[in-house]
């Protein structure tokens, strides 16, 4: 509900009396539908929970991070780049959706001293895949992962960490990092 969510990132800010950074990680697939059974609702839920969330959060937070400069990580997902399958395709169409919103929002915002990426994980085993995979599919995303595995959620940490630092980030805006053990080299 984007009452909510701008409810959070006002009541973080003022909280804190300032902003530093917004992290953008919600998300998910609300269930295995093949495009050809999508219905309005569906479309909705996931397109409001996958992309609306991140322009809402983004646009409530923006004034906060115009005061000091700042950054925003959006977090996509592989499914972006890959079309996703197995009912997942309007997922991976929002999270598409999101990869684009972060290089628009680079453009725009980096003006103004904030800095906006994305990270992008692959096949990471989290209540996601738990919900929505069965363990033949989790087999067969494994397969085609070089490092052997599928990944786990701290494997994603490093990527926001340094994003996050206008240190070892300072010049990099507008990109996605792909997390996902050389599942998807681009």
């Amino acid at each position: 509900v984007p009452a909510d969510v701008e409810r959070v990132v006002e009541g973080s800010a003022e909280h804190f009396g300032r902003l530093d950074g917004l992290v953008n990680n919600a998300g998910g697939m609300l269930g295995r539908v093949a495009y050809a059974e999508q219905t309005e609702a569906h479309y909705d839920a996931v397109m409001d929970l996958n992309a609306r969330s991140v322009l809402t959060a983004s646009r409530r937070a923006i004034p906060w991070l115009k005061r000091q400069g700042g950054f925003i990580i959006n977090t996509t997902s592989i499914a972006a780049r890959n079309g996703a399958g197995g009912g997942a395709g309007l997922y991976g169409s929002s999270k598409a959706f999101v990869s684009n919103v972060t290089r628009g929002m680079a453009k725009e915002l980096i003006g103004f001293g904030i800095r906006v990426n994305a990270v992008a994980p692959g096949t990471i085993l989290t209540p996601f895949h738990e919900r929505y995979s069965t363990a033949e599919q989790m087999k067969g995303m494994v397969a085609t992962i070089p490092q052997g595995r599928a990944g786990r959620a701290e494997d994603c940490v490093g990527a926001y960490l340094f994003l996050s630092s206008d240190l070892l980030s300072g010049y990099i805006i507008g990109q996605v990092i792909e997390v996902n053990g050389g599942q998807l080299m681009p």
